[in-house]
């Protein structure tokens, strides 16, 4: 009896963990479960774009730490990106990493920005912040999406 009972105290705390998690720290963990995996995409608009129209488009969940995924996203032979993604106080930053093929700093990286609310364990949404808008006037609007689910 005493092992039932402890069972079922363990059971209820992993129960209450579970559901203590936020829904930016469950979005976390569902990314986790990406670790190691690629995706192959494609562009839906627009069509033409002269970077990214008619490439081969992959990600690589690579680099998997507690506070910090690091996702290279391939375009074509250009293998310059990474999504960098990082857990901070319960919410979730997106960074662009661009380099050179030397491994420096291109003059166009560390633009993203930070999830303004929980989100949902299945969507985060990361509205450029200054940083972006002071780098590219152009992005300052910009809201970048991830979308998750058990294959994508």
């Amino acid at each position: 009896m005493n092992r039932t009972v402890i069972t079922l105290a363990l059971l209820l705390v992993s129960v209450f963990t579970i559901q203590a998690q936020s829904p930016a720290e469950q979005f976390w963990n569902n990314l986790q479960k990406h670790c190691g995996k690629a995706y192959e995409g494609s562009l839906v608009l627009p069509e033409n774009d002269p970077a990214f129209g008619g490439k081969r488009l992959t990600m690589h969940v690579r680099s998997c730490s507690a506070n910090e995924i690091k996702v290279p996203f391939f375009v074509g032979d250009d293998k310059s990106r990474t999504w960098v993604f990082t857990l901070k106080d319960g919410l979730i930053t997106l960074k662009h990493d661009h380099r050179h093929e030397d491994g420096s700093e291109d003059e166009v990286t560390q633009y993203g920005g930070s999830a303004s609310n929980t989100g949902s364990a299945t969507t985060q949404v990361f509205p450029a912040d200054q940083f972006t808008a002071s780098l590219l006037p152009r992005a300052a609007s910009n809201v970048w999406s991830v979308n998750l689910n058990e294959t994508t």
